[in-house]
């Protein structure tokens, strides 16, 4: 590629010179922070963009730049509802996209929530698994006949997958004593897992996946979190990365943050990124298990980028929602 792009560039950054009218494109969690931020751009570019979210209401407000961008470049917007934690919203919102039938260049699956304290959703999952991965696992495999041939699965996971890899003997953690992050680790592995298995479906058709790691940002995601703790994490990293000679953390803009979506999305070749894990616009690294890794950003362990994994969780999956794909 002519343009090398890389952990401070932004949307605008990365579609400088790209024009989008004609393409259709779905975005998950376009209530707040990155999903606002990636319609935003997407639709500043001529792109139409359909946006799921909880709230409708909270979504209408929080989009209102979205649609004024869309407007003045040649895009559109539109909002449908959908509640990743509760299957039959999962299954009502993909019965609706399909009766509509319009296609689709790209899906990003952008929502979830992060380190929330113990729970269930609608259909009994841990919350950050059920959401953040079977609520995705569902809604995209029943759309994926929407996808056009040459379109794209984004999946957005986070540098959270270091906390852990998936379990799938205790899912929803009966057996084994909830941790927060360890919990949000299991559901952001599985999200780049299933972009791996969703990558070798599809690719015979001309239908790509990657996973992407935004960055660290701060935005909603977040609210679960004391701030004095994650300043704390920060310091305690910068020691570390100090130690080692590197240079320190510093969090993101939403901008900066969603720049590594739309370049997987609509920029990058999409044999470079096709079953790959993404972060500042670049396919990201494999980072042996016996390597520590101090940064936010330092490329992925090898169980998140696993084949035979990415096939375990996808048959668990499976009957975990009670259908096959």
């Amino acid at each position: 590629m002519v343009d090398v792009f890389g952990a401070t560039s932004t949307t605008e950054d990365v579609l400088s010179g790209i024009n989008l009218r004609g393409k259709r494109i779905f975005v998950t969690g376009v209530s707040a922070g990155l999903g606002v931020e990636t319609a935003r751009s997407l639709t500043a570019h001529g792109a139409h963009v359909v946006g799921a979210a909880r709230d409708l209401k909270k979504a209408e407000t929080a989009t209102a730049q979205v649609r004024k961008d869309a407007e003045a470049n040649g895009g559109s917007f539109e909002l449908v509802a959908l509640d990743l934690a509760s299957l039959n919203s999962v299954r009502a919102c993909a019965e609706g996209l399909l009766k509509k039938g319009e296609p689709f260049d790209v899906l990003i699956a952008n929502a979830g929530v992060m380190a929330t304290p113990f729970g269930h959703t609608a259909d009994g999952f841990e919350m950050q698994f059920g959401t953040n991965h079977l609520g995705h696992f569902v809604l995209l495999n029943r759309i994926a006949p929407l996808i056009r041939k040459g379109g794209r699965l984004i999946n957005l996971a986070s540098a959270g997958r270091r906390f852990s890899n998936v379990d799938l003997e205790d899912p929803n953690f009966v057996r084994t004593p909830y941790e927060p992050f360890v919990a949000y680790g299991r559901s952001k592995t599985a999200n780049i897992l299933f972009a791996v298995a969703f990558d070798r479906r599809h690719r015979g058709n001309g239908i790509r996946a990657a996973a992407v790691h935004p960055g660290g940002i701060q935005t909603e995601l977040d609210r679960h979190l004391d701030p004095v703790h994650i300043q704390k994490t920060i310091e305690q990293m910068n020691k570390q990365l100090a130690s080692e000679g590197k240079t320190p953390f510093r969090l993101k803009t939403i901008p900066q943050g969603a720049a590594t979506s739309v370049w997987a999305a609509v920029v990058a070749p999409a044999d470079e990124v096709g079953g790959q894990y993404c972060e500042n616009c670049h396919v990201g690294k494999v980072v042996p298990d016996d390597v520590t890794i101090t940064a936010v950003s330092e490329g992925v362990r090898s169980y998140a980028l696993d084949p035979k994994n990415a096939e375990a969780l996808w048959k668990k999956s499976e009957e975990m929602v009670g259908e096959s794909f």
